[in-house]
């Protein structure tokens, strides 16, 4: 890297409050906020448990006017994003709690977006100076309730949004999409079961490695990126083993975070192949991000080889090369039963072309420590289907 890349627009989370059973300081959050009548968006399936419950009913008890939406696919799309500002319109609310794991997180920042703008929702995508043609002052504030470790999209200024008319994800961006508070409560991680765990585990692995091994200058990131993946080094494992292990949790949803933060320095060919195939065949985003990590490592090692090496002997590794480092990872998936391959999952070639260029048109290929093709993005697509490390 040359002195004259030495350079960057640096930027690092929002107030956090952590700690187990914090998340019952929620409606004092909202009041400190100025949030009397907060929407809480989450997915479906939390929204019955008593996690969910419970929060609307100390809200409540707070003398706040509070409401749950839920109407959030797993990989959220623009009609989700479209009922949820109907939601919050109709509720006459001013303020949002994103309630639950990425795709919940997601989509209420989406929302928060949307909500009395003129465009739709794709005119944000996070390309050129679109994000420019938001009203900021029109943005209600975001308070952040994770339920997952994984995507760290609490601490992020970007929402993942699926196109389903074109079947392609799209980054939309905003500073003010920032959540103004993010609640880490581990007990609300507590009920996971362990594929979960695992698949957003290796998510913040993949955020923190990622991040790691982008060429963007960046040191503050890539201090904490280092930090991140000891974390999950020391902490993923059991967590999956045992759930109810409020330390390695505690860990783990902290991990994420560090993720989501050290990202801003970039990610890479992990996630360009996993946002068009989670696009293309509504695949877990985290689950895509495990599989696809080894193949993606081995096609960038010659240009992150050293960084590899400096990170296996920070991670007390006892192999502190590349493929040491190589060993450990598919030792990982193997022990908290990640597949080794796409086609365990239901994904066959019959894209792969069109995988491919999707990848290379994806922003995040734009920081992959080798700038790959389309073509060559279809290769590595093609082993990561087939198993051909």
């Amino acid at each position: 890297m040359s002195d004259m890349e030495l350079a960057g627009n640096w930027n690092f989370p929002t107030s956090v409050l952590a700690g187990a059973g914090c998340v019952g300081q929620l409606a004092q959050c909202c009041v400190e906020q100025c949030i009397r009548s907060p929407l809480i968006v989450t997915d479906p399936a939390l929204s019955l448990l008593p996690m969910v419950d419970s929060a609307l009913a100390r809200c409540r008890e707070a003398g706040l006017r509070v409401e749950l939406f839920s109407e959030i696919k797993s990989n959220p799309s623009g009609k989700n994003v479209v009922d949820g500002v109907a939601a919050y319109s109709a509720g006459e609310h001013d303020g949002l709690v994103a309630f639950g794991g990425g795709s919940a997180i997601d989509a209420c920042k989406a929302i928060a977006l949307m909500v009395g703008q003129k465009g739709v929702l794709w005119d944000y995508e996070d390309t050129g100076d679109n994000w420019l043609g938001v009203d900021a002052d029109l943005v209600p504030s975001i308070i952040a309730v994770p339920t997952t470790a994984g995507t760290g999209s609490e601490v992020g200024r970007a929402a993942l949004i699926t196109d389903e008319q074109r079947r392609v994800k799209k980054i939309i961006f905003h500073p003010k999409l920032l959540p103004v508070k993010v609640i880490l409560d581990p007990e609300l991680t507590l009920g996971l079961p362990a594929p979960i765990t695992a698949a957003t585990g290796m998510d913040a692995l993949s955020h923190n490695l990622e991040a790691l091994c982008s060429n963007i200058y960046h040191p503050m990131a890539q201090g904490i990126a280092i930090e991140g993946i000891r974390l999950v080094k020391d902490n993923l494992p059991a967590a999956v083993s045992n759930g109810d292990d409020i330390t390695a949790r505690m860990h783990m949803i902290v991990a994420s975070s560090m993720g989501a933060t050290a990202f801003q320095k970039g990610l890479g060919a992990m996630h360009a192949l996993a946002h068009p195939l989670g696009a293309l065949y509504d695949a877990h985003h985290g689950l895509l991000n495990a599989i696809l990590m080894p193949y993606v490592l081995v096609a960038n090692k010659a240009e992150i080889d050293e960084r590899i090496q400096r990170l296996s002997r920070y991670l007390d590794l006892s192999d502190p090369s590349f493929d040491g480092f190589l060993a450990w990872v598919l030792s990982l998936r193997e022990q908290i039963g990640i597949p080794h391959d796409l086609r365990s999952i239901g994904i066959d070639l019959d894209q792969r072309v069109l995988v491919g260029q999707m990848a290379v048109e994806d922003p995040t290929a734009q920081t992959n420590p080798i700038q790959l093709t389309a073509k060559q993005y279809s290769e590595l697509f093609s082993r990561a289907v087939n198993g051909e490390l």
